[in-house]
């Protein structure tokens, strides 16, 4: 197959080693790259049922085969481990320009196990590793440590990078590249820190074969033409992903504080107009992008005038901006950037500290951290990421957390991972789309909320959304074999997949064989999260979803609705109890 440098690279730390390894086509026609060579490789080399900070679980770095080709939208990279906030798969996927810099050291993935005895940082290029001391390196943010490196290494390098968090093994840490991008979700930066490794820096000239060089230019170009002025284009390119707050605030689906509301009343002060008007907002693209759904934005006056952060995203607003209620735009913003600094997931930390906000209402605990309290908010950021007084307990993630606290049964989660802000209740089916997600409650396996917001199929039906749901659900697979932006989704549907893979690698699928390749990739991860101690059970969305329902909603989710869905679900997969087919 072309398209592949047929390589992956092995990195033993505690050994200071490292080999190129080949890989074989039958591999590549089976899983492809990025997620499904991943999951191959994470079975392959870690053992069952350890714990996810010890050595022998590997972190694992890939890459698809349209990586740093024309393909618009290919500028991403994903990491793949254990994760310590689940126990189960984390995968975690981040764009910017550095994926081409890891592209070009040659390898299709890096797989990394052992610990080093000391921290570290690596430098890879396409022929060598090099192990370098980091104590200089020990405590800087993010921020800090990717500047630090790109002054040292040059503008042809390529930094990922952990925080203090990722350092202090916080199970929610990101790793970081191009200062705001990050694998943010699910704790890869907690297991980097875990190996005592800071940053890997990327030097390199290899470039993919693709097997229709010409094709991909032709492809790409059509792609421009055809979607640069599409109204998702403008939409993205004008107002980026904080467009959503409206859309989902007027749907009743916007989660306000903690989960208890549809609609955030001052959703107005939040939105993208509120963001436009604030600050300073420029669109900011990744390579290999139109769309420029970025906004590097700049606060115009007050406390933090000058502080500049890519953001903040939907995400980051519905977790600080509706979960907490914090209805400043220019407070989020300043949020947005602690917690990048930090290294650490904004949705998770957002969900933790409204978590803790209804425990203090509810008098569960004798610290006061109110809703809507930017500076409690801070405060409390600040003690998770130290590991200190309340924060202790928060960072050990929502699960052991709300145990500890008593708020078990308020707690939001799906198998140790928060929802989006996208709610189930409303949007039903997402409860489908948290509950099956391979690494937790997870909205961007599937992206369903596409289809109920859309109209492509009402929030409240449930006949047939399970077989949509799985169509969205395969297509999105096969993208992050290949790692494609998300937001490309609208772009590129089955045919233009095919044809994609066809230009890069020389082999024809058609939508039966990306399906079945999907379903192989998804039944060798559920494999994988049951030897790892997964059950049905987990497969679940919280009780607090069918047993409080939204006011104003006409149609609540339902149990028995969704377990109509499941099992629906189920049946088209062809799983059984078991995970197998």
């Amino acid at each position: 197959m072309k398209g592949f440098f047929k390589r992956y690279l092995r990195i033993d730390l505690s050994e200071e080693t490292f080999e190129s390894i080949q890989i074989n086509d039958e591999i590549l026609s089976n899983y492809l790259g990025g997620k499904g060579l991943a999951a191959h490789l994470l079975i392959q080399y870690q053992p069952a049922n350890i714990d996810p900070y010890w050595p022998d679980n590997p972190l694992i770095i890939g890459l698809g085969p349209i990586t740093d080709t024309k393909i618009f939208g290919s500028s991403r990279y994903g990491v793949y481990t254990k994760s310590p906030l689940t126990g189960l798969f984390c995968e975690s996927y981040s764009g910017g320009k550095v994926p081409e810099k890891i592209s070009k050291a040659g390898y299709d993935a890096i797989v990394i196990t052992g610990k080093a005895d000391k921290l570290i940082y690596l430098q890879i290029d396409s022929d060598t590793v090099t192990f370098n001391d980091a104590a200089s390196l020990r405590g800087m943010d993010c921020i800090e440590t990717e500047k630090k490196l790109n002054s040292i290494y040059g503008k042809d390098s390529g930094s990922i990078v952990i925080g203090p968090a990722g350092e202090r093994l916080i199970p929610f840490s990101i790793i970081s590249n191009d200062f705001w991008r990050c694998a943010g979700r699910a704790g890869a930066g907690a297991v980097m820190g875990s190996k005592n490794l800071k940053a890997i820096v990327f030097n390199g000239n290899k470039m993919r074969d693709c097997a229709n060089e010409q094709g991909v230019q032709d492809f790409a170009k059509v792609t421009f033409d055809r979607c640069k002025d599409m109204p998702v284009t403008k939409a993205y390119k004008e107002k980026g992903t904080p467009m959503m707050v409206d859309l989902l605030n007027g749907a009743n689906a916007f989660p306000t504080r903690y989960w208890h509301l549809g609609y955030f009343d001052k959703h107005k002060e939040i939105n993208a107009e509120a963001m436009n008007t604030k600050m300073e907002v420029k669109p900011h693209a990744c390579a290999r992008c139109f769309m420029s759904c970025g906004k590097l934005s700049t606060i115009k006056d007050g406390l933090y005038k000058g502080l500049t952060v890519e953001g903040p995203e939907y995400e980051t607003i519905y977790a600080f901006g509706g979960l907490c209620m914090i209805a400043d735009i220019q407070q989020i913003a300043y949020l947005n950037d602690l917690c990048d600094r930090l290294g650490m997931d904004t949705i998770t930390t957002g969900n933790l500290v409204a978590l803790a906000m209804e425990a203090s209402f509810q008098g569960k605990i004798g610290q006061k951290i109110d809703y809507g309290n930017f500076e409690h908010t801070v405060r409390l950021i600040m003690q998770i990421a130290g590991r200190k007084g309340l924060g202790e307990t928060l960072s050990k993630g929502i699960k052991t957390a709300s145990s500890l606290l008593g708020m078990e049964d308020m707690a939001v989660h799906v198998k140790g991972l928060e929802p989006a802000g996208y709610d189930p209740r409303r949007l039903k089916g997402m409860s489908l789309a948290y509950a099956t997600s391979d690494r937790g409650a997870c909205h961007l396996r599937s992206t369903f909320y596409k289809a109920e917001l859309s109209g492509m199929i009402s929030p409240e039906t449930i006949e047939g959304k399970a077989a949509l749901f799985l169509d969205f659900e395969d297509r999105l697979t096969i993208m992050d074999t290949l790692i494609l932006c998300r937001f490309y989704r609208d772009f590129y549907q089955w045919d233009e997949l095919s044809e994609i893979i066809n230009l890069t690698t020389g082999v024809d699928f058609n939508k039966q064989q990306l399906s079945e390749l999907s379903l192989r990739v998804n039944t060798l991860i559920r494999q994988y999260n049951i030897r790892e101690g997964m059950t049905d059970a987990d497969n679940s969305i919280p009780d607090r979803f069918f047993n409080e329902p939204l006011e104003d909603v006409r149609d609540n989710l339902k149990k028995e609705e969704f377990q109509t869905m499941l099992k629906e679900y189920y049946s088209l997969r062809g799983w059984q109890d078991t995970g197998h087919q």
